[in-house]
């Protein structure tokens, strides 16, 4: 249900004056400090093997940085999922184009890993849904990145998720609606994990980039053990994926 709507916009206020303000501090102390900006940063992306300061710190800061991270906060307002609570049953698209539901990929009591990323075991089912980008070419885009735009309809999102499959995840790939409901119902941007089982949110991982961790799975109890034994396997997280972007 959501905030009262007077609410919600008094709150997207303060948060925009929140953002902008971080922005000028930020540019101000990228302008001042450059040498200890680039160790707070390089040490905050220490585990992203994917990260390169050269790619990603000329666009901090930038306009097209701004809007997105205001974006994302302004989505976070509106997150009312909680562990235990019910899972949104948001609509996704198949790759063939075809219409259904999250929960039409839920399988009686087995547990649903929803990326928003990748994890993968045999005592679960795994679904990736690609949502629009987090930093499309024509957006708050990287030096070196994927050169994907900003979807303007279903047929360009579905062609950007089909580059997934060059991956070969082992797991069905389906992109949200172009309303993206599923990434607003489950605050997904731009990166976010949950398990879901009897359409209950079994766990919710925090946002990414930064807090986004596939090895929070593995200390989920079922996940464990099955059958007497400890769970084996690995967690291997598809960069920018599904709730990935």
């Amino acid at each position: 249900m959501g905030l009262p709507r007077a609410g919600l916009w008094l709150k997207r206020l303060w948060v925009l004056l929140q953002v902008a303000l971080q922005v000028a501090v930020g540019k101000v102390l990228l302008t001042l400090f450059p040498d200890r900006v680039k160790q707070h940063i390089v040490a905050m992306n220490q585990k992203n093997p994917h990260f390169s300061y050269d790619n990603w710190v000329p666009t901090l800061y930038s306009t097209q940085y701004f809007w997105f991270v205001l974006k994302v906060h302004w989505q976070r307002l509106e997150d009312t999922t909680k562990r235990g609570g019910l899972a949104p049953n948001s609509p996704v698209v198949r790759l063939s184009g075809q219409r259904c539901n999250i929960w039409d990929f839920m399988q009686g009591n087995r547990p649903l890993v929803l990326n928003f990323g990748s994890y993968f075991s045999s005592i679960a089912d795994f679904l990736i849904i690609y949502i629009e980008e987090a930093h499309a070419s024509d957006g708050w885009a990287f030096k070196n990145n994927v050169v994907i735009r900003n979807h303007r309809n279903l047929q360009d999102r579905l062609r950007a998720a089909r580059l997934l499959l060059d991956r070969s995840p082992p797991c069905p790939v389906v992109v949200d609606s172009m309303e993206n409901r599923s990434s607003q119902l489950y605050a997904a941007l731009p990166d976010r994990l949950y398990v879901l089982q009897a359409r209950r949110i079994l766990y919710k991982g925090k946002p990414g980039p930064w807090n986004y961790h596939p090895e929070e799975v593995r200390a989920i109890p079922q996940f464990q053990v099955t059958n007497g034994r400890a769970l084996q396997g690995s967690a291997r997280p598809l960069t920018q994926l599904a709730f990935t972007s």
